[in-house]
């Protein structure tokens, strides 16, 4: 039976309610361009669009992509950082020992693999926790910046060993934004038309049945955290070829607005589940908030206090509106 012939037609219009409450997100959004448009001098020029997505939008969007599938199964990923710090690291450290780009990136995206593997290692075999395994992985790994750092000193790409990549593109299209599409589509569909994505939502919503049903749940958790850490190590090599350099512990900065862009997006889901299209309207609905009101003249503090009231706002009327939908069936 539908969904909609389930429903009683004296319940149908606080359903319907439900359902409009749904698309809050993208209302929002759209007030926020409209407002800041108005408001905010130079918001609308191609200087101020081109960093909004080429320098604020790209990272965080390959993290926070990661960041869904970890969420999807169930669990949370605090090593994102690591990840993404221990790529950039290798990554500078392999470009100036002349090992050449593709040696480079497969070694880079080896040290970054390295860390979901150990993460998965901790979930699937110990049965630890996400949140606890990737919390000492995310000690682990700063301690080992640290020392492998001098403390914490960045490493500069030499002269001669500056591959233009986050510069570079195809057809027009700058290689970073091609890197998110195809890491969008490739894990979007993974999560949402393969079993491997039916398999994920089952570990993630009743753990304890999808082992009962034959789920491999050790293997697909070690997939999704892996997966997590692949995505990050792109996001560390294209942070060095953006800034020449290595800067330890640079990757935290991206923990916080990766998790909070997934939870953002799964108001888009009238299950209220993360996804990969919600997920990348959360990224922009940050980085345009965080942009429009830097351009007004706000000041930072108060930056966090508005874009924490507008995250609050669109949580609350999403879960209100899957409250009707539920109340009404």
């Amino acid at each position: 039976m539908s969904e909609q012939a389930m429903i009683l037609p004296s319940a149908a219009p606080t359903a319907q309610r439900g359902r409009w409450l749904r698309w809050v997100l993208p209302a929002v959004f759209l007030a926020l361009l409209v407002f800041f448009a108005v408001s905010a001098p130079g918001f609308l020029s191609w200087g101020n669009f081109n960093s909004v997505l080429l320098n604020n939008f790209v990272l965080l969007a390959i993290v926070a992509i990661g960041m869904t599938l970890a969420v999807s199964a169930g669990g949370i990923d605090l090593s994102v950082g690591v990840a993404l710090d221990l790529a950039a690291m290798v990554y500078v450290m392999a470009l100036n020992a002349g090992f050449g780009l593709p040696l480079s990136i497969a070694l880079a995206m080896l040290a970054g693999g390295l860390t979901g593997t150990f993460n998965a290692a901790l979930i699937a075999s110990l049965r630890i926790t996400p949140f606890l395994a990737t919390l000492g992985t995310l000690f682990i790994g700063t301690s080992l910046q640290q020392l492998l750092s001098d403390g914490g000193q960045p490493i500069y790409l030499a002269n001669g060993v500056r591959p233009a990549l986050a510069s570079s593109g195809l057809a027009g299209v700058p290689l970073p934004l091609l890197i998110v599409a195809g890491l969008a589509l490739a894990y979007g569909l993974a999560l949402a038309k393969s079993r491997f994505g039916r398999e994920v939502l089952a570990v993630g919503e009743q753990l304890e049945v999808a082992r009962y049903s034959g789920v491999a749940v050790g293997r697909v958790t070690a997939v999704v955290f892996i997966a997590v850490a692949l995505a990050c190590s792109l996001a560390g090599m294209l942070l060095a070829s953006t800034v020449d350099a290595y800067v330890p512990m640079s990757g935290s900065a991206f923990l916080i607005n990766a998790i909070g862009a997934v939870f953002i997006g799964t108001t888009l889901h009238r299950q209220g589940r993360a996804n990969i299209p919600g997920t990348l309207l959360g990224v922009l609905f940050l980085n345009v908030t965080a942009n429009g009101l830097l351009l007004i003249g706000w000041n930072f503090y108060w930056q966090q206090v508005a874009t924490g009231a507008l995250i609050l706002l669109v949580l609350t009327f999403s879960h209100l509106g899957r409250r009707l939908i539920k109340d009404a069936a």
